[in-house]
């Protein structure tokens, strides 16, 4: 059975991962410091990042020109290891395309694999990596603003 600071763990760690798609859909940049770690090291397969301040120029480079988007996570699985955890989330992403991509939409369905640990301000991932199943519509609605 599972303790008390280990279910806490879990609702913070989930808590993380869900404030990285309200920064995402809020374009709230500023709100990713509270879900990375400032040297973290990101692997999206087209892209990858080895900082906070490159993987944000870089999520920037998709969603400034981009109408509005949903991202969705769900299925979570926690893994905990005292100050450290590794989570797997589902994701589906939707995007609305404007201006040359009126009427256009994008949509993504995945999996997030971080690694976490414990800081003196929470939980924060680490590593993210980042596997597409499969891409629908236009991915002309993604770039920049």
């Amino acid at each position: 059975m599972e303790g008390e600071r280990e279910m806490q763990d879990r609702i913070e760690i989930i808590g993380v991962l869900d404030r990285y798609a309200e920064a995402l859909d809020q374009r709230r940049w500023g709100l990713l410091e509270q879900v990375f770690a400032p040297d973290v090291d990101f692997d999206f397969g087209e892209w990858s990042a080895h900082s906070l301040p490159e993987a944000v120029a870089t999520m920037r480079s998709y969603l400034d020109g981009c109408g509005p988007s949903q991202h969705l996570q769900g299925n979570y699985r926690v893994l905990l290891d005292g100050d450290r955890a590794k989570s797997r989330v589902y994701i589906r992403a939707s995007h609305v395309g404007v201006g040359p991509a009126a009427g256009k939409s994008y949509e993504m369905t995945g999996e997030y694999e971080d690694e976490l640990r414990r800081t003196p301000a929470g939980w924060r991932s680490v590593k993210r990596r980042a596997r597409v199943f499969f891409e629908l519509g236009s991915r002309e609605v993604l770039g920049p603003g």
